[in-house]
Order: structure tokens, then C-alpha cells, then sequence
């Protein structure tokens, strides 16, 4: 059975041109790992497109909005996938295997009767698909120089352009022959690594976006390069993505985050101003009064044409979610941590509440004290920090609190305490007063990382799970270690189960192990998963029922007393790192290192 999918918080916004507006004007479409998001733009309902196996590497809509198409990327060696979709039913049309290893760049003719494709560097095919019946139609290699970007012209279905390393062809394609030449554009000694192209509506002329920064016009009519601009202010970090207006301005992101509108006249900046990560991609609305702009930050923003005034539309991660916590026995927020930054969202309508940032510095776990007063986090720089959930300013910091880094933590439920594991293998004991905060105790019995830490309902015993191969059972009161558990693997996540008779643990060597409190003994062994270590486990309050995920990328619902999966959820497009049940067990949330989190609502 498979788990449905509730919503997704997320975008994948290293993916060129990924974000794009739907000709009705209604629906956002943008890549999130290997699944495609359709968003609603006002109501903010979602629906999946769900098909690839890898990463999503392009996506194109077509110029009358009923068909998208979206390539992947694979492995070396194998053949990438190119899925043609209808956008009415949410459904694929037609599926293509000829490219290898990545497609770059996809484009519908005017008609909707063709489709072009570009492969990446390992592949360099330029194939036309005929689109009702997704057979290839004619190919031709692109040459030794790696193509970025492809383009069908505005008002004829045979004519294309590509832009390559350092050049640019019009291509020609005779269908009945099957055949396609090219033309080269006479560049003069302009040397420029060009990575985008824009086409103006009477198809005379193209603007190309290089990596230098600047703009090159073409005259297509005659092949020949015509001008660059903006003169003497080129863009910083190269032009990332071009769109052209109806009234001939040029829309200009560049990869340090600069969005300009430049005139088609004379190429100069008419107005500009700077946004969250580098500009990957820009969606005009139809009537041009508006666009939408995604970065690399996984920034979505909505800015209007005339005076770019960015208003920021969604957030998300950028990079791996370590860690997911809930407030106790609260399911309206949660918080997740990532790179550089904690973040509390509203679980109800996925907006983000506070973003906590500490620059440069990853946190490794989080957490919230039960009296909801305080947010603790763990870092790489081995510092435990508290942070006030409203503001987000900084309460207390415990320096030094474990080498290269905080790797685990929990409070106690008096909030007095908190346990925290390290890198070193060290679980230690803080007294958190009003003004001081002291180390109670330190034990040091793993020799590898402390992966996670849970405590029993009452809160005088703490179990700690390390890569070492060893689980420890400690009484928090004498801080002795009481029973250890012992596997030839990297434990990963260890649970109580709710009654507390028995410890259910997983970790690299793909088992699911329980075993009993008493004596330390394993009880049961399950296969996690085929392939792929097992690094995040959930148990719901009752114990009847627990979840799974790890490399595999499929979110497991096991029942606990039979041990077999029930539901898969699948949507993943990378490793999962954690689950967590909602605490009114209505929802589970599952985050991965592509920086998404999916919110699977429970049966």
C-alpha cells in the first residue's frame, strides 16, 4: 500500500530555469528532487508528478500549456529518461530513453508537434521527438563542445537554436529527409562561455547570457553576432537566466543574486535589486506585469516587472536536514535544521515561522525544552545553543561542550536537564539553571559517534546509540552504565518502545533489531531494506506501529508486533536522515539530504 502524500515543503532551485509559471497563470510548476511539485499559486493545493527515479535535472512547459516534459539525471553508463506528461489528467503521455547519462536542456516547438532535447556533457545529442507519438525523429551529435541550452524559434516548428561552450548554431530540420544541419554564428573573436538564449517574437534576433556577464545579441537572419552590453558593468557570477518582455526589456538573473531589467534598445540596466542566492530562473506572468523568480538558495519570490520590488513567496532548505522535533505533545510547528540555519514552520499551511542563522557552522540535531520556553541545538563547532522559539535570539551557549561537534541531544521533561551526545562518543549531562548552565556528569564509554539519544518516560535512564557498534543504557541518576547492546554495526537511531520492555534500534548493517531492556538480548531481527543502510526510525505513542527510511528513499510504515511493511511511501530523491510522528498522530514527516521535507498523512 502506498502512503498519501499530504504536502511537500520544498524546491529544488539549482535546476535551471526549473521554476516555471503555467500559461492558465494559475499553477507553479517546479522540480523537487526526483518528484515534480504543481502548485497552485493562490490556494496553494498541491499535486505530484511522480515518474523519474533520479534527480530532475530540466523541466519545459508547452506554449499551449496542455503537455509539460522533464528529463533526469542517472548514473554513468546509463540512459536518462525524458517523460512527456499531460498536465490536465497529471498523468505521463510517453516515455523516452535515448540520451545518456543527463539531459540538459528540453523545448517544445510552437506547435506543440515537436520536442527538442539537449544531453549533458557525457551525451552531446541533439534529438527531435515527435510528441503524439514520443518515437525520436532525428538526431545529431552537437560536437565535442558541452550544449547548455536549446530553443525551438517562436514562429516555425523546424528551427532551432543551441548554445554551446563558445558558440552558438541555428539549426534546420528537414523532417521528411530526417535530417538537421546547422549554421555556425560568426562570433568575430568574442571568446565567451555562453549559457542561455532568449528569442525575440519576430525570430530576428536571439539574446545569449554568458558566463562572463554579459549579453550578446545575435541576428539570426544572417547569422552574425551584433552587439554586447551592458557596457563597462558586466553581471557578477555570469547570466544564469534571461526573459524577454513584450515590450522588448530584457530580464537579467545573475548567479550572485542580482535581478536587473535591462532595454532592448540600448542594453543598459534600467533598474535592479539583489535577492536570497543566485538567480536560476525567471517566469513571466502573461499580462508581463509580474514574475516569479527561483535562486539557489530554494528562494521563491514574486516580483513586479516595473520597479522589481521582491516580495518573497516560499522558503525552504538548500541543503541535508539533519534533524526534525516537534514541541511536547504541540503538532502546529515543528523545526528542522540544516546547514547554517534552524527553521520553525506551521505545519498547517507550510509557511515558515523563524529562521534561526549561525553562519558557516552546520547543526547537527535540535530540539525543544518541554516547557516550550527554549529551542536547543547542537553544532559542528561543538557548542549547544538555546534560542528563544519566538524571536529566535540567542539564550545561552554551553562552549566546548563536545569536540567536532554536538551529534545528539534531548531534555529531560522537568526541562532542567539536558543529555547530549558527541562526535567523540561522550554523553554528557547539563544542569541548565536561570543563569548558568554546568556539566553534571560525563560518561565515556563509546569510542565513535553518538548518533541519537532517547530517555525513558521517567527519565532516570538514558539509552545512547553509537557508530561504534554498541548501545548503552545509562541510569542518569549514579551516571553508571547499566546494560550495553552489541552488534557488528553503525547504530544509527535507537527507540523505547512505549511500555518500555523493549529498545528497537537500526543502523548500517540494514537490520531492525529489538531487544530486550532486562538483559540487553536481541529479541528480533527485521530487513530494513534491500539496499542501503536504515538511519531514521518513529514509533507511534500507542507502540503498535513504527516507520523506517534510510537510503533506499522509501518511508516504511512497519506494524510492530507482525514486523512486516504495511505502507511505502515513496517521493524521496535521496537518502532520508529522519521521521518523526506528529505528536497527535495525525501526520509523519520525513526529511532527506536533498532538503525536502514531505509531510505523508497518516491512514
Amino acid at each position: 500500500m502506498e502512503l498519501e502524500l499530504g504536502a511537500v515543503i520544498g524546491f529544488t532551485g539549482q535546476v535551471p530555469q526549473g521554476l516555471i509559471l503555467h500559461p492558465d497563470n494559475e499553477h507553479l510548476i517546479y522540480p523537487l528532487g526526483s518528484t515534480i511539485v504543481v502548485r497552485h499559486v493562490v490556494s496553494r493545493a498541491q499535486s505530484f508528478l511522480r515518474g523519474h527515479d533520479q534527480r530532475v535535472s530540466c523541466i519545459t512547459v508547452s506554449r499551449s500549456g496542455h503537455i509539460l516534459a522533464s528529463g533526469q539525471q542517472t548514473h554513468m553508463g546509463f540512459q536518462a529518461e525524458i517523460i512527456i506528461w499531460n498536465f490536465q489528467t497529471k498523468s505521463p503521455l510517453h516515455r523516452m530513453k535515448l540520451h545518456k547519462v543527463m539531459i540538459q536542456s528540453l523545448n517544445f516547438s510552437c506547435d506543440d508537434a515537436y520536442l527538442a532535447s539537449l544531453g549533458g556533457q557525457d551525451d552531446n545529442m541533439l534529438i527531435i521527438w515527435e510528441v503524439s507519438t514520443g518515437k525520436g525523429f532525428c538526431s545529431t551529435s552537437i560536437g565535442h563542445e558541452p550544449g547548455y541550452d536549446v530553443k525551438f524559434l517562436n514562429n516555425s516548428n523546424n528551427k532551432l537554436v543551441t548554445v554551446q561552450n563558445q558558440i552558438v548554431k541555428i539549426w534546420e530540420a528537414d523532417y521528411v529527409a530526417k535530417k538537421v544541419n546547422f549554421t555556425l554564428v560568426n562570433l568575430g573573436n568574442l571568446k565567451r562561455q555562453i549559457l542561455n538564449a532568449v528569442i525575440d517574437p519576430t525570430d530576428s534576433f536571439a539574446y545569449v547570457g554568458t558566463r562572463t556577464g554579459d549579453i550578446l545579441e545575435i541576428n539570426l537572419e544572417r547569422a552574425s553576432y551584433k552587439r554586447c552590453g551592458p557596457a563597462r558593468k558586466l553581471f557578477s557570477q555570469g547570466v544564469q537566466c534571461l526573459a524577454l518582455m513584450n515590450n522588448g526589456d530584457i530580464l537579467v538573473g545573475a548567479g550572485d543574486g542580482t535581478i536587473a531589467k535591462l532595454a532592448g534598445q540600448t542594453l543598459q540596466v534600467k533598474c535592479q535589486s539583489e535577492v536570497l542566492g543566485g538567480v536560476t530562473s525567471i517566469s513571466l506572468t502573461q499580462d508581463n506585469t509580474h514574475f516569479f523568480l527561483g535562486t539557489s538558495q530554494s528562494n521563491i519570490y514574486l516580483l513586479d516587472s516595473d520597479q522589481l520590488k521582491a516580495e518573497l513567496r516560499n522558503t525552504c532548505h538548500y541543503d541535508r536536514i539533519n534533524d526534525i522535533a516537534f514541541p511536547y505533545n504541540f503538532s502546529e510547528v515543528f523545526a528542522t535544521c540544516s546547514m547554517n540555519d534552524i527553521r520553525v514552520w506551521n505545519s498547517r499551511n507550510r509557511q515558515e515561522l523563524l529562521r534561526i542563522q549561525v553562519p558557516n557552522l552546520e547543526c547537527y540535531c535540535v530540539g525543544f525544552s518541554a516547557d516550550g520556553k527554549s529551542i536547543i541545538s547542537g553544532w559542528n563547532d561543538g557548542k549547544l545553543r538555546a534560542f528563544l522559539p519566538q524571536t529566535g535570539k540567542l539564550m545561552y551557549v554551553i562552549n566546548d561542550s563536545h569536540r567536532h561537534g554536538v551529534t545528539a541531544l534531548i531534555g529531560t521533561i522537568d526541562s532542567a536537564r539536558i543529555v547530549s551526545g558527541g562526535m567523540e562518543g561522550e554523553v554528557r549531562i547539563w544542569r541548565i539553571g536561570k543563569q548558568t548552565q554546568t556539566m553534571e556528569a560525563s560518561m565515556k564509554e563509546h569510542r565513535g559517534r553518538v548518533w541519537a539519544i532517547q530517555l525513558n518516560k521517567t527519565n532516570d535512564l538514558a539509552v545512547s546509540a553509537s557508530s561504534d557498534g554498541s548501545c548503552i543504557v545509562w541510569d542518569l541518576k549514579t551516571h553508571t552504565r547499566l546494560t550495553c547492546l552489541f552488534e557488528s554495526t553503525m547504530f544509527k537511531q535507537v527507540l523505547y518502545h512505549p511500555d518500555e520492555s523493549q529498545i528497537i534500534t537500526t543502523g548500517s548493517d540494514r537490520k531492525i533489531t529489538y531487544w530486550d531492556t532486562f538483559d540487553g538480548q536481541a529479541i528480533r531481527m527485521l530487513d530494513g531494506s534491500e539496499e542501503g543502510e536504515v538511519n531514521a526510525l518513529a514509533i507511534n505513542k500507542e507502540g503498535s506501529h513504527f516507520v523506517s527510511g534510510g537510503e533506499d528513499q522509501v518511508v516504511k510504515m512497519w506494524s510492530y508486533d507482525e514486523g512486516v511493511v504495511l505502507y511505502e511511501g515513496i517521493g524521496h530523491s535521496s537518502t532520508i536522515l529522519k521521521v518523526s510522528y506528529s505528536p497527535d498522530q495525525k501526520n509523519l514527516i520525513s526529511v532527506g539530504s536533498e532538503g525536502a521535507i514531505f509531510i505523508w498523512n497518516l491512514p
